[in-house]
């Protein structure tokens, strides 16, 4: 790799990694502000907090990097274009082809990384995404302890509870137990929290008063207590299993589902679009970048403008993308829309090096650029600004 190279590679892989974490991070705390309750009504601590909604990072940065990737071949495109570089280079004889290869190592280092997330990072931090919403967020004991209202838990159990502070402190606590029929237990107690271990949960209740009414006894046992432990494991959801949705698998377990897993039985189409989806993840960088320096790489002097090249080279990307993603929907019940989608993407990179090999400068036709100048200037002169010559 020569110098040349050298500096195309390393500007092209410096803005994709600058641009991709600017626009993983916008996505990532649009996502992460509807999580803000974590921290409040369930008691939360902010590194739980974060530590949780990171785990979405490798889906966006999934579908992010490709478009990270032709905005950075577009800047440093542009950049070598404005400093003439591009002229320079091609009078020294060195054709768009050859110009190509530094951007074609940059798309591999990040074709490896999106076939890397794909196949494990991103199915991963899903799977543990749901794991944690089933032991915390989808916990009965957070959800139907509600502050000012009689949960009914069981068929004669009723809890109420005051207020719920930061750090899980449940305040003023009402337990009413009438399970036994032997017996009436009537708990009250300043605050409490909800502990849980491999055993279950238990609801640990701090300065109360616990009432015992014994059938066939008068008067009730009254006990005051500083420290009690009340048994909530038959109302957590702790240690059950957690149900893998399809975009939770890993590639592998695409690959080679088992004949008895319900979801499969029920999903095989879904199974298979997501095992294409999978597939296909590391082939659009490699489209986009090829696409984008078909429009942008060819040598232009200063006076023609790049801003058709741009806006087609954005056009271009744009719906290659969105009829990936229709025929992603339709080959959960038409495999034929998968080879469509392979076909597309075979199409693009073909006739994108097609142009790159040809040398063909991309440009609306002279009729279209006269029109469009001819409405400019009258644009111009209905607001009453001189048409420039």
């Amino acid at each position: 790799m020569g110098s040349i190279d050298r500096y195309i590679f390393r500007t092209t892989l410096a803005s994709f990694a600058v641009v991709l974490v600017s626009l993983t991070g916008v996505i990532w705390i649009t996502q992460a502000l509807r999580g803000i309750d974590l921290m409040t009504s369930q008691g939360q601590t902010i590194l739980t907090f974060l530590g949780v909604t990171s785990l979405v990072i490798p889906a966006l940065v999934l579908i992010i990097s490709p478009i990270a990737l032709m905005i950075a071949i577009s800047h440093t495109l542009n950049k070598l274009a404005t400093d003439s570089e591009i002229i320079v280079m091609n009078a020294a004889g060195l054709s768009p082809l050859r110009l190509f290869h530094p951007f074609l190592l940059a798309t591999l280092v990040v074709a490896l990384l999106v076939a890397f997330i794909a196949s494990y990072l991103a199915p991963d931090g899903m799977r543990r995404l749901k794991q944690w919403d089933a032991e915390i967020t989808a916990d009965v004991l957070a959800n139907i302890l509600q502050p000012g209202r009689f949960a009914q838990l069981d068929q004669n159990l009723t809890i109420r509870i005051r207020e719920r502070q930061p750090g899980g402190l449940l305040v003023g606590i009402f337990i009413d137990d009438r399970r036994d029929p032997k017996e009436r237990i009537s708990i009250v107690a300043d605050h409490g929290t909800i502990v849980k271990n491999e055993g279950g949960s238990i609801l640990i209740l701090e300065d109360g008063n616990l009432e015992r009414f014994e059938a066939g006894k008068r008067d009730p046992a009254l006990v005051a207590f500083g420290r009690y432990g009340f048994d909530m494991s038959k109302f957590s959801n702790q240690g059950h299993d957690v149900a893998l949705g399809i975009r939770e698998r890993y590639l592998w377990e695409l690959l080679s589902p088992s004949a008895s897993d319900p979801v499969y039985q029920q999903l095989p189409g879904q199974f298979r679009a997501e095992l294409h989806d999978r597939f296909m993840a590391p082939i659009y960088p490699f489209a986009f970048a090829a696409l984008t320096f078909a429009f942008l790489g060819a040598p232009r002097t200063t006076r023609q403008s790049r801003n058709f090249s741009i806006g087609g080279a954005i056009l271009a990307v744009f719906g290659l993308r969105m009829a990936g993603f229709a025929c992603s929907v339709m080959a959960v019940k038409t495999p034929l829309a998968a080879f469509v989608q392979y076909l597309m993407l075979a199409a693009a990179i073909g006739a994108s090096f097609w142009i790159i090999v040809g040398g063909i400068v991309i440009e609306p036709p002279a009729a279209a650029m006269e029109a469009i100048n001819k409405s400019s200037a009258r644009l111009l002169r209905l607001f009453g600004r001189p048409a420039a010559a």
